[in-house]
């Protein structure tokens, strides 16, 4: 396809797609795509034993680095913060409420161990290690999400010969990224899963565009919501392009996904997602569950600590959360939830990644045949 991402990223269709499974990222980059491996959660030596993994099975296809360099954080500007520093500001209210929800659905809240070193989400300082660390793999884009990249990211890409991709969810945001270096823009509309804002797709995608056409030439890559090849093929139209995909996979027998969650996804509509800070401290979109309404909508609620805290409080209580559920317990299956979009009500079953891949080849060429052929009458 004749796309500026085709060619930035040496694939041959632009379908791009965020995972944090590796076994995704090599299935879609296999098919023709382009794979982004979200690593957030890494440090610098489990990312060196996944990419190590990527490099053995992809076959020499290109992939991607997704990491997440907040920059409205409650520790910004702080040195050194730890896991362990931080868990004295958690409130004995967040913890009981949480608690005490999970004991409500049947669910005893075990806590994992961490070091005593250990650096707190999405710190700034470990997260450019992993990219060093990953630099010594052929990856062929590195991207950011929840504000512009540090200077050093940016360089680091610019050093490497390697794009760096920016999420934006509003015009001046994206502004601000191409005025800080961005090569590629991820234009990310509130039906997105995550981290999303309050603009739709159809809207943000052409407002960015002309907005950032004056500046310098960027490429867009559409997103939030997109499912289907005739999805991709309507943002292209908006003059993406390409786009960047995300919630598809969740539904993929190779996602990182519990069998449940999937199984949720299944039976779940458009309507079924909800933007919530219960999980993050920031809103980010996932699907409804008595997760999300305890933490949104009960009288009770403490309301959720900002960004990293309330991290420190959802990350043990899902993991106690998913394991009840495996294990049979109907009622924490009413707590069982995961970031995504509201395209999720286009799921109807669970394929496989190159599947989907191929679906998407599929519904795109017939979206460009079905205007071609009004544009011939």
């Amino acid at each position: 396809m004749k796309s500026p991402i085709c060619d930035m990223l040496g694939i041959e269709f632009p379908l791009v797609a965020f995972s944090h499974c590796r076994d995704v990222v090599v299935a879609v980059s296999r098919a023709g795509g382009f794979g982004v491996l979200g690593a957030s959660s890494h440090s610098p030596q489990s990312i060196e034993q996944e990419l190590k993994w990527i490099d053995d099975h992809i076959d020499g296809k290109p992939y991607g680095l997704d990491v997440l360099i907040p920059e409205n954080i409650a520790t910004a500007g702080e040195k050194n913060v730890t896991w362990k520093s931080l868990e004295s500001r958690v409130s004995q209210r967040h913890r009981d409420f949480t608690r005490e929800l999970l004991e409500k659905h049947g669910v005893k809240l075990t806590t994992a161990e961490v070091a005593q070193d250990q650096p707190q989400p999405f710190d700034t300082e470990r997260t450019m290690a992993v990219l060093e660390a990953s630099f010594r793999h052929p990856i062929r884009l590195i991207a950011n999400a929840l504000g512009v990249p540090p200077k050093e990211m940016v360089d680091m890409g610019k050093a490497h010969g390697v794009p760096v991709a920016a999420l934006v969810g509003a015009r001046e945001h994206a502004v601000r990224q191409v005025a800080a270096g961005a090569d590629i823009l991820v234009v990310q509309g509130t039906e997105a899963g995550g981290h999303c804002g309050e603009v739709s797709t159809m809207v943000v995608v052409p407002e960015v565009i002309k907005a950032v056409k004056a500046i310098r030439d960027v490429p867009v890559l559409a997103a939030g919501g997109i499912m289907t090849g005739r999805q991709m093929a309507a943002c292209m139209a908006m003059g993406a392009a390409g786009v960047w995909t995300g919630s598809v996979w969740l539904a993929t027998a190779e996602a990182e996904t519990t069998e449940i969650f999937r199984d949720k996804m299944v039976a779940a509509t458009s309507r079924d997602t909800v933007r919530s800070r219960g999980r993050t401290g920031k809103p980010a979109r996932q699907l409804r569950s008595a997760w999300t309404e305890a933490w949104d909508r009960s009288p009770d609620s403490p309301g959720a600590l900002p960004m990293p805290l309330q991290t420190l409080i959802s990350r043990d209580a899902f993991h106690s959360i998913d394991r009840s559920a495996a294990a049979g317990n109907a009622r924490a299956r009413e707590l069982v939830s995961y970031f995504v979009g509201q395209g999720v009500g286009l799921v109807d079953s669970v394929k496989s990644a190159g599947a989907v891949v191929q679906e998407f080849k599929e519904d795109f060429a017939e979206a460009v045949e079905h205007m071609n052929a009004l544009l011939a009458d």
